[in-house]
């Protein structure tokens, strides 16, 4: 198996495995029982992980909440955002092409009375900070605006957007998931309120994620029952899961630098090499400023479910998109935010990056991808005609 859908999940490292280990069977006392020798243990070395992956995104400890991941930690922010500040307004802002787990909650607080406005992206995805600025009122609680895009890897002007809400005084959150462990992310310096991760996106472990919260930004609790994350999120604590997340995110900010470099060279191999040979293909996102991991394509005349299936025979793990949309048979809402028709969207293609992915494998993929897609027009009447006036 060569895996190239990094985007949706990522292997646990070693490394990581072996920090979770003794949580399971050694130091496995509930972190909440203070009282006891066995929980305090686990309570210190679940501090000592909230300061360390707090210190990665230049937050504080006690601006850190635990989650079962970014899903979470998106409904959190933007349901307890508007529930705790209905009072001061009900307008919240986003884009069009955010993950569903923005843009459904979005749409549940519309049915309680809340007025979203979904601002639109360029052709690459992008949205214009001074869209965001034009769309803030009197009555804008919220703006949430992905730090990078699932689907199509485009990075936002993050800083310059948190700025903009700081000046009008309104929340900015933004969803990390897919830039967290990717790029250098700074809560202080780029003015964000409150941020979405999750750590199987950086060699993680499933089901544990975190939101940062700024001191000051006012929030509902998200579940009742108990002091866990200083009252604010109820439920005994993932311990294993937590110091997984602080491993594999210490890791991937250790030598960002140089290992983006590497990362950056395979994307746009690919990305060059595909252009090159394969005609009617077009690159989605921005060619430059797009996660260091992440290559995205339609290609006109096929169907994008085939190509995968064809590729997976193979043993090439990719996606069409994003893996919490994949039963969907409807094209990806992010391709046709971009302005793309229903009959291109659907030749979508995302082959996303690790470390671990070798030049040798990347070879493979680009060696087989011609003829499948070749293979694939060829059943298409639609390919005949065009094919016919070359």
């Amino acid at each position: 198996m060569i895996y190239l859908d990094n985007a949706a999940t990522t292997k646990m490292k070693d490394s990581v495995i072996s920090a979770m280990l003794p949580y399971f069977t050694e130091t496995f006392g509930n972190a909440s029982s203070t009282y006891t020798s066995a929980g305090q243990a686990a309570r210190r070395a679940m501090n000592e992980a909230r300061e360390k992956i707090a210190s990665l995104i230049g937050a504080t400890a006690r601006e850190l909440y635990f989650t079962s991941g970014g899903s979470e930690a998106d409904n959190w922010a933007i349901k307890g955002v508007a529930l705790k500040n209905k009072d001061k307004g009900n307008h919240i802002i986003t884009t069009t092409v955010e993950h569903h787990a923005v843009l459904h909650t979005c749409q549940f607080l519309e049915k309680q009375g809340f007025e979203v406005t979904y601002v639109p992206v360029d052709e690459f995805g992008m949205v214009s900070p001074e869209d965001i600025k034009n769309a803030i009122t009197d009555k804008t609680i919220l703006v949430s605006v992905m730090f990078a895009n699932n689907e199509i890897g485009t990075i936002n002007p993050i800083a310059e957007i948190g700025g903009i809400c700081k000046e009008k005084g309104v929340y900015f959150h933004t969803d990390a998931v897919q830039a967290t462990g990717a790029v250098e992310i700074d809560v202080e310096k780029m003015n964000i309120d409150l941020l979405s991760m999750s750590a199987h996106k950086f060699h993680g472990p499933k089901g544990v994620g975190a939101l940062y919260i700024r001191k000051g930004v006012k929030i509902e609790n998200l579940i009742h029952g108990g002091a866990q994350e200083s009252g604010r999120r109820a439920t005994t604590e993932n311990v294993a899961g937590i110091i997984g997340m602080a491993q594999a995110l210490s890791e991937a900010c250790e030598n960002m630098q140089e290992k983006t470099k590497k990362l950056v060279q395979m994307r746009d191999y690919i990305i060059d090499t595909v252009l090159r040979e394969i005609p009617y293909t077009r690159l989605n996102g921005h060619r430059e400023k797009r996660l260091p991991n992440n290559t995205s394509f339609c290609f006109r005349y096929i169907e994008g479910e085939s190509l995968l299936l064809s590729l997976d025979m193979l043993g090439f793990v990719v996606s069409s998109g994003s893996a919490c949309t994949s039963g969907s048979l409807d094209p990806s809402h992010v391709l046709l935010g971009i302005g793309l028709p229903h009959e291109i969207a659907h030749g979508s293609l995302r082959a996303s990056l690790s470390e671990f992915n070798t030049k040798e494998e990347i070879d493979a993929f680009l060696k087989a991808l011609p003829p499948i897609v070749q293979r694939l027009r060829d059943m298409s009447p639609l390919y005949e005609g065009v094919e016919g006036k070359e």
